[in-house]
């Protein structure tokens, strides 16, 4: 099975978003311009569940909402569709909804419980996507 299979068969990236982002590489065989958007996106990532802990241990929804925004929309971008995918639930648990954005959590204690479950969700869908993409960035020698 090759790189892109793989990646595919994981069900953790939107094949569609990451194949429109291996478009834009000069050589397919360097990818550089890809890898630097995606390797990017690992630190960004990376920062933004820093300040999403901070903001759990504040008790900030507000921030939290921001912040899963944030993260959603770079996810997305890239083609990170699980963490995408928590990311959405977090700004809407932070927004002082459910999950699903449809109807209303009125207190803010459920949503902190919430968005801890979630978070740790994201964090592992991360680490497992990251893992995949440091695969398929590899150069085999």
């Amino acid at each position: 099975m090759d790189r892109m299979e793989e990646l595919e068969r994981s069900g953790m990236i939107d094949i569609l978003t990451f194949d429109q982002l291996l478009e834009m590489d000069d050589d397919e065989e360097e990818r550089e311009f890809s890898a630097s958007l995606v390797y990017g996106y690992f630190e960004q990532a990376e920062d933004t569940f820093v300040q999403m802990e901070t903001m759990l241990q504040q008790k900030d929804l507000h921030q939290l909402s921001s912040l899963g925004h944030f993260l959603k929309g770079s996810s997305a971008a890239i083609g990170v569709s699980k963490v995408r995918d928590s990311c959405e639930q977090i700004q809407a648990l932070g927004a002082h909804m459910d999950e699903t954005g449809t109807k209303e959590i009125a207190d803010p204690e459920i949503s902190l419980s919430m968005i801890r479950t979630v978070l740790t969700r994201a964090k592992d869908e991360y680490k497992t996507s990251k893992v995949l993409l440091e695969k398929f960035y590899h150069k085999d020698k």
